[in-house]
């Protein structure tokens, strides 16, 4: 499978660049298709996520609150985004400090770990190896940050 990195105009502002995968040559990203996948069945959370990043995008940043920190392996920046504790609708992400984010898909979770839903599992260890893949490109000079690290340049595409 192949994918690439596209940046999310509409998201991304001033404060922070938001960034989501394009998987095989489609035309949606993974983020558009976790809001297509849940916007029926969790309408006020989708919008509520959606909301909370355009306001990371152009107010804020990517403040650490927003985020359940530490859901990949040490140090490769993955994490759950979500509006309340309370709600069970998590986005997994890879954020870069408080100025870039990837953002992948994710689900509804209702179990206590994430390894014990196979779709939430599924997501996160794709961002795993895809943060992997990136830190690579970065150590070997494919891929920089550019505009004081708020986006890349470089060799955005990936092979897994």
């Amino acid at each position: 499978m192949k994918c690439a990195l596209r940046k999310i105009t509409e998201l991304s502002g001033n404060k922070t660049s938001i960034y989501s995968v394009v998987a095989d040559n489609e035309d949606k990203a993974l983020f558009e298709l976790f809001v297509e996948e849940n916007h029926i069945s969790y309408s006020s959370e989708i919008n509520d996520i959606v909301l909370r990043l355009k306001t990371i995008g152009h107010k804020t940043g990517a403040r650490e609150n927003f985020f359940k920190l530490n859901e990949g392996t040490s140090g490769d920046g993955v994490c759950a985004l979500y509006d309340l504790p309370e709600y069970k609708l998590r986005l997994y992400c890879i954020r870069y400090g408080t100025q870039l984010v990837i953002l992948g898909g994710g689900g509804h979770k209702n179990v206590r770990a994430l390894q014990d839903d196979k779709k939430l599992k599924d997501e996160s260890y794709f961002l795993r190896e895809l943060s992997q893949q990136i830190t690579k490109k970065l150590r070997n000079k494919d891929i920089k940050f550019i505009d004081n690290g708020k986006d890349f340049e470089g060799d955005l595409e990936f092979d897994f």
